[in-house]
C-alpha cells in the first residue's frame, strides 16, 4: 500500500537558525502545505511538506516528540533525528488548533505502534532463546531458580534505566520550554530596542526643533517689541487715519505672534511629556534584560543537571552490561552442569540395563 495522506493543512514553515538556535530562517516564501504521512508498511508516521522541488519537512515522528503552541497562530516541535526545530504559522487559531490535536493523535498511534513492535520483538527473542532447548520440565526448572538473583538485579536495572530516561525526558521539556520563553523573551527585548530608537530619534529631531523654535520665538519677541514702539510713537504723535490702519494691521500681526507663540508652547509641552515616555520604556528594556538573564541562568542549571542525568544514565548501562555478562557466564556454566547432568543420567541407565 505504500505511505498515505490522513491530514493536511496550508501553513508558512521555519527553521530554527543552526547557530544561534534562537533566531527563525523562513524554509518558504509562501504558505506551502503540511501533510501527515501513514507508512503500511514500516508501520510509522511522518510529517512532510515540498517547496517547489525541494523537500523542506521530511520528519518522522516518535512519542517523545511534543508540539508546543507559542502564540495563537504559531507552533514549533523538535526534531532530534534532523538536529533542528520547525516552526509552522498558520492564517487562523483553529487550523493551528486542529494541526496540533492531529499530531497528538498521530504520537499517540506511533507509540502504540512501537510498543507493539517492541511486545513482538520480546516475543521473537523469547521464542529464540527456549528453541535451543530440549529438555524436559525437570531440567528446565534449575537454572531459573539458580539465575533467580542475577535475574533480579538485571530486572532492578532495567526499571532505573527506565527511571532516568523518563527523567532525562522530562528535564529535555522543561529545557525546550525554557528557550521558548528565552525566544519569546528575545524578541520582545527586540521590539523594545527598536522603539527605543525610533523614540530616540524623535527625541533628538524634537530637542533641535525645540532650538530652532527658541530662536523663533526670540525674534519673535524682537519683533513685537519693535512693533509695539513703533505704535507708541504713532499713538504720541496722535496721527489718525493712515496711522490707526497701521495700528490695527500691528496689532492683528501681534496677535498672530501670540497664537504662534501659543502653538509652539503646546509643541514642547508634548514632546517633555514623550520624554516622560521615553524613561518607562528604557525602565521596561532594563527589565527585560533582567528577565532574560535570570532564563539564561535556569537554562544553565537545567543543561547541568541533564549533563548529571546522562552520566548516572551511562553508569547504569555499563552496570546493565556487566549484570548481563555475569548472567551469561551464569547461563554457560548452568549450561555445563546440564550436560554433565545429563551424561550421568546416560550412565546410570547403562547400568541399570546391564
Amino acid at each position: 500500500m505504500g505511505e498515505q495522506p490522513i491530514f493536511s493543512a496550508r501553513a508558512h514553515v521555519f527553521q530554527i537558525d543552526p547557530a544561534t538556535k534562537r533566531n527563525w530562517i523562513p524554509a518558504s516564501k509562501h504558505a506551502v502545505t503540511v501533510s501527515f504521512f501513514y507508512d503500511t508498511n514500516r508501520n510509522v508516521y511522518r510529517i512532510i511538506s515540498v517547496g517547489g522541488t525541494k523537500a523542506i519537512i521530511n520528519c518522522t515522528i516518535t512519542p517523545s516528540m511534543t508540539f508546543t503552541k507559542t502564540s495563537q497562530k504559531f507552533g514549533q516541535w523538535a526534531d532530534s533525528r534532523a538536529n533542528t526545530v520547525y516552526g509552522l504559522g498558520f492564517a487562523t487559531e483553529q487550523q493551528l488548533h486542529q494541526f496540533a490535536e492531529k499530531f497528538k493523535e498521530v504520537k499517540d498511534a506511533a507509540r502504540l505502534a512501537r510498543e507493539k513492535s517492541q511486545d513482538k520483538e520480546l516475543a521473537n527473542t523469547a521464542l529464540t532463546i527456549a528453541a535451543p532447548q530440549d529438555l524436559s520440565d525437570e531440567l528446565q526448572s534449575p537454572p531459573v531458580m539458580c539465575v533467580n538473583g542475577p535475574e533480579d538485579k538485571l530486572f532492578r536495572s532495567q526499571s532505573a534505566d527506565i527511571t532516568l530516561s523518563s527523567e532525562k525526558e522530562r528535564i529535555k521539556k522543561m529545557l525546550s520550554e525554557g528557550s521558548i520563553c528565552e525566544i519569546n523573551l528575545e524578541a520582545e527585548l527586540f521590539t523594545l530596542q527598536d522603539s527605543n530608537g525610533k523614540l530616540v530619534a524623535a527625541l533628538h529631531e524634537a530637542n533641535a526643533n525645540v532650538e530652532q523654535w527658541k530662536k523663533q520665538l526670540a525674534a519673535y519677541q524682537e519683533e513685537t517689541e519693535r512693533l509695539r514702539e513703533q505704535v507708541s510713537d504713532l499713538e504720541a504723535h496722535g496721527g489718525q487715519g493712515p496711522s490707526d490702519l497701521l495700528k490695527d494691521e500691528l496689532t492683528q500681526s501681534l496677535e498672530e505672534l501670540e497664537a504662534l507663540l501659543k502653538a509652539k508652547d503646546e509643541e514642547i509641552h508634548i514632546l517633555q511629556s514623550k520624554k516622560v515616555e521615553y524613561h518607562e520604556m528604557e525602565q521596561e528594556r532594563d527589565e527585560a534584560l533582567h528577565r532574560l538573564q535570570e532564563m539564561e541562568m535556569r537554562n544553565t542549571e537545567l543543561e547541568r543537571r541533564i549533563q548529571n542525568t546522562e552520566q548516572n544514565l551511562n553508569s547504569s548501562l555499563e552496570e546493565r552490561d556487566r549484570m548481563d555478562n555475569e548472567i551469561q557466564r551464569a547461563i554457560e556454566i548452568l549450561d555445563i552442569k546440564i550436560f554433565d547432568l545429563n551424561d550421568l543420567r546416560q550412565s546410570l541407565l547403562k547400568l541399570i540395563d546391564k
